[in-house]
């Protein structure tokens, strides 16, 4: 996952409220989100190459994301990031307590930002930092530096987001559309050149090799009960399909669509 945004709001109707998008090369295997074969409690598209995913929900009310740290300088990990995912997803820690276990060996993976919940909190961790956060109520957005770092496609898509907490799925999947790109002296220096810094300023990328390659929406209600759709996208952003499912508070799931 590339680029997210999220309302966590305990006493509202919809506590929990995530739109992300997830930028990766398009040559990379994925599965779409499904019901996982062999780990059942597991709703998430899967990355084919390493086993993890980048967002998923399980059926015992667990939702869990991660963005990558742009930032060339910071050593290869050994282990893959996706499984921070699948692993908080599978298991029956709290956050806190699972956090506190991923801080401990951070240094074995590539950087990361990890965001995990159960229903009753929402908690991150950044790799460098290494220190578990429980986060207030409030709005985030989440990119490849650190919770709320005012990259420029960050703040607008927060403060475009800000005003659609009660719009409708599709007024939501369409600022996850946004291909305006920052000016130059706008731009962040992580490292990876000015050409690809420009590509990389959008909300929404299009690109041969390199591109938005899914769009997730997940609305978490009072209840327990969770939807999550997510569009998918090939080379060029052209639009390949869309899935969903929804989960019944924290039995099993009710519908499950495909188109």
């Amino acid at each position: 996952m590339c680029l997210l945004v999220f309302a966590w709001r305990p006493k509202h109707p919809q506590p929990l409220l995530v739109l992300a998008n997830r930028d990766e090369n398009h040559g990379r295997p994925t599965a779409p989100l499904a019901q996982w074969i062999g780990q059942p409690e597991i709703y998430a598209g899967r990355d084919l190459e390493a086993g993890g995913t980048w967002l998923g929900v399980s059926q015992n009310g667990r939702f869990a994301t991660l963005t990558n740290i742009r930032d060339l300088t910071l050593p290869v990990g050994e282990q893959s990031r996706g499984a921070l995912v699948t692993d908080f997803l599978a298991s029956e820690q709290t956050p806190r307590v699972y956090l506190n276990k991923v801080a401990s060996k951070a240094d074995q993976y590539s950087g990361f930002n990890l965001l995990v919940a159960d229903l009753e909190s929402v908690w991150y961790l950044n790799s460098r930092e290494a220190r578990p956060v429980r986060l207030t109520d409030g709005i985030y957005a989440l990119c490849n530096g650190s919770l709320d770092t005012p990259w420029p496609k960050l703040v607008r898509l927060r403060s475009a987001f800000s005003e659609r907490l009660d719009a409708s799925d599709q007024s939501l999947f369409e600022l996850m559309q946004d291909e305006q790109r920052a000016a130059d002296d706008q731009l962040p220096d992580t490292g990876v050149g000015l050409t690809m810094e420009r590509m990389l300023s959008s909300i929404f990328i299009r690109g041969e090799r390199y591109g938005t390659r899914a769009t997730s929406l997940l609305r978490r209600f009072a209840d327990g009960s969770t939807t999550l759709v997510e569009r998918s996208y090939g080379v060029n952003g052209e639009f390949i399909g869309l899935q969903q499912i929804e989960l019944a508070g924290l039995s099993k799931p009710r519908k499950t669509s495909y188109f």
